[in-house]
């Protein structure tokens, strides 16, 4: 799943008036198709649901399929809502009109890379080129003419994990995770430090032929960068000043005598804080597993009051078999947590 599908409700389609629709902000440099629009227009198979910004109403995906609608003469068009800023919409408008439909051209993905990577400079260029669909070392030239930006020591790839760009700084915790771990796997050593299995393998070789983890090449900068020890798998989340609670204390935390996890009771403005928190962290909003843990979350932090209102509509014969899931689900919950605080005080990455 690319990273606006995440965003997108997949589970729900609603008719929406065309009239209350609005198009811009398009990839596609030359706009509509007209000649695409009269072969939807003339089709005999309905049309799939277009995606809309809830938002602002406006078109993300599917311009041409709401302008043969038009020209059917239908008022209504079926609609799955978009939830996010405009340049998570903007994104999803490339990688859509990337994998379906009528392609965008080769004008229109780079001008599209160019954007993305002003929107979002963490991004690897595999990344952007997985979304507009050129190459990496295309994207790279688009980089390379754009202004340097904040982000650029740090990236995130496909995977969800932050790496350096140069890789040093991987390279040198690689280098001291294998001397004090020599039977750890290839993969165990890029996961913990944040560098992909073939780098690993490169720096294993190098420390069996007694020679340094990092190449020549690297120079200085490979030489002196970084701070030793850091962990560069994820970004640093220190927690916000006006978060009451740690992340840790989400999963609940152990008691002195090492018995079950203690169950702190969380309001509800502190768990939508420190939700929003989380969602920002590319570790979990680009990555499939991140996404889905997300919008678990989110589902929990609605108020009080509305799950009041859900236990009252609840009718009479579903009560028990409700009961039961919840009861379920809450088990899910509670193994979740303990796992969680478990891997929290081993030190475990995975």
């Amino acid at each position: 799943m690319e990273p606006g599908q995440s965003q997108v409700d997949l589970h729900t389609v609603v008719d929406v008036e065309t009239s209350s629709l609005s198009v811009s902000d398009s990839p596609r440099i030359s706009g509509e198709n007209q000649e695409h629009i009269d072969l939807l227009a003339v089709a005999d198979a309905p049309l799939p649901p277009i995606v809309v910004h809830r938002d602002t109403l406006r078109v993300i995906d599917g311009v041409h399929r709401l302008r043969a609608a038009e020209r059917r003469g239908r008022h209504t068009i079926p609609v799955r809502f978009f939830d996010g800023d405009d340049a998570d919409a903007f994104v999803l408008a490339v990688e859509s009109n990337t994998s379906h439909g009528l392609p965008l051209t080769k004008a229109d993905r780079k001008r599209a890379a160019e954007r993305i990577i002003a929107s979002h400079p963490v991004w690897s260029n595999r990344m952007i080129a997985s979304i507009t669909g050129v190459a990496p070392a295309t994207v790279a030239k688009v980089r390379r003419r754009m202004p340097a930006d904040a982000a650029a020591e740090r990236r995130v790839g496909q995977d969800g994990r932050f790496r350096p760009l140069d890789g040093a700084e991987g390279r040198r915790l690689a280098g001291e995770l294998i001397a004090d771990n020599p039977d750890l796997s290839l993969r165990q050593i890029a996961q913990r430090t944040g560098i992909s299995p073939e780098t690993a393998r490169d720096v294993r070789n190098r420390i069996r032929r007694g020679e340094k983890p990092l190449p020549a090449a690297y120079g200085a900068r490979g030489r002196s960068g970084g701070q030793q020890g850091q962990d560069i798998s994820s970004p640093a989340s220190p927690a916000s000043p006006d978060s009451p609670v740690s992340p840790v204390s989400l999963v609940g935390k152990r008691s002195k005598d090492g018995g079950a996890p203690a169950r702190p009771r969380m309001p509800v403005a502190d768990r939508r804080r420190v939700v929003n928190r989380l969602k920002g962290d590319p570790a979990l909003r680009y990555s499939n597993t991140g996404r889905t843990l997300l919008r678990l979350l989110g589902i929990h932090t609605v108020s009080p009051q509305k799950w009041e209102e859900i236990t009252a509509g609840l009718p009479l014969n579903h009560r028990q078999t409700v009961a039961q899931l919840a009861r379920a689900y809450a088990d899910n919950w509670a193994e979740l947590a303990q796992r969680a605080a478990e891997r929290d005080a081993s030190g475990a990455t995975r």
